[in-house]
C-alpha cells in the first residue's frame, strides 16, 4: 500500500489522539528512520501526517534529532506544507508566557547538525534570506486572532544547540540583538523544508523567559519543570488552532514560491 498525506505536522500525540482512523507507519529514507513512527489521519477531507520530533517518548534530545530524515519523510509521503509548532522562550518583555509568536525569521547558533541534502557531489544554494512560508504565516495570524490567542505577527527566533538553557550573559546578548524568541529546533528543520520546496510555518509557544530579562528580578530563570507546565497549560489552545488551519489549508494552492528552489 502507498501512503500519503497532504500536510505535515510536528508535534506530540496530543494533536491526533481525537482523530479517528489513525494508521501508524514506519518509514526509512536515505537519511535514516524519522524520530518515530508518523501517525497518518484524516482530516476536514484532507490526508495528515503527524511526527513527534523528540520522538514519542521525548527520548531525542534537540541536537540529536533525525532532522533531514524527518524532512525527507514528509516529503516522501507527498506533503507540500508543513505545521510545527514548538515550546519557546520569549527574549522580550513584550512576549509574555501563554503568547504566540509567527516567526518570519531565524538565526543559527547551533553546530554540527545536519544541514542539508546537498552534502555532494551534487551542490546547491539555496536561499534563506525568507525562510518562513508567508502565506501558512498568514493563515497562523488569522485563525489566532479569530480565537482571540495573544499573537506576534512576526519575530525573530535565535536557534541554539541545547539541551542547556542559555547563560545569562547570552540571553542578553540575544535580547540586545532585537531577538525576540529562542527555541532549540528550529534550525535546521526550518530550512530543511525550504531545500526540499516544502511550505513550512513554525507558531512559537511562549512558556518562559530565558534566563531571565534584565532589569526584571522577578522573573527567574527557566527551568524544565515550567516549560512543561506552560505548554501543558496552553496545549488545548495550540490544538484548536491547528485543526482550524487544517480545515483552511489547500494542500495544492500556490500562492507563496516556497516550492521554487
Amino acid at each position: 500500500m502507498e501512503y500519503k498525506a497532504d500536510i505535515g505536522v510536528f508535534g506530540g500525540s496530543g494533536f491526533y489522539s481525537f482523530m479517528e482512523n489513525v494508521e501508524y507507519i514506519e518509514i526509512d529514507t536515505p537519511y535514516g528512520k524519522p524520530s518515530d513512527k508518523i501517525a497518518l489521519a484524516e482530516y476536514a477531507g484532507k490526508r495528515v501526517a503527524f511526527l513527534p520530533r523528540h520522538g514519542s517518548a521525548h527520548q531525542l534530545p534537540p541536537h540529536m534529532i533525525p532532522y533531514r530524515a524527518n524532512i525527507y519523510a514528509m516529503k516522501q509521503l507527498g506533503a507540500t506544507k508543513i505545521i510545527a509548532p514548538t515550546a519557546s522562550g520569549s527574549l522580550q518583555p513584550t512576549i509574555k508566557r501563554g503568547d504566540f509568536v509567527v516567526c518570519d525569521q531565524f538565526v543559527d547558533r547551533t553546530w554540527g547538525r545536519k544541514d542539508t541534502f546537498y552534502d555532494g557531489p551534487e551542490t546547491k544554494h539555496t536561499s534563506a534570506a525568507h525562510p518562513y512560508c508567508p502565506s501558512l504565516r498568514k493563515l497562523a495570524i488569522e485563525v489566532g486572532k479569530e480565537m482571540n490567542i495573544p499573537i506576534h505577527e512576526k519575530g525573530t527566533v535565535v536557534v541554539i544547540q541545547g539541551p542547556r538553557f542559555s547563560t545569562v550573559a547570552e540571553s542578553r546578548w540575544f535580547s540586545k540583538m532585537g531577538w525576540d524568541v529562542i527555541n532549540m529546533t528550529q534550525y535546521p528543520e526550518c530550512y530543511l523544508a525550504r531545500e526540499m520546496g516544502m511550505c513550512y510555518a513554525n507558531i512559537s509557544l511562549i512558556t518562559d523567559y530565558d534566563a531571565g530579562l534584565e532589569g526584571r528580578d522577578d522573573i527567574p530563570p527557566v527551568t524544565e519543570e515550567e516549560v512543561y507546565k506552560v505548554f501543558g497549560e496552553n496545549n488545548e489552545k495550540v490544538k484548536k488552532m491547528l485543526l482550524e488551519m487544517l480545515k483552511r489549508i489547500d494542500p495544492g494552492q500556490k500562492e507563496c514560491t516556497c516550492s521554487r528552489v
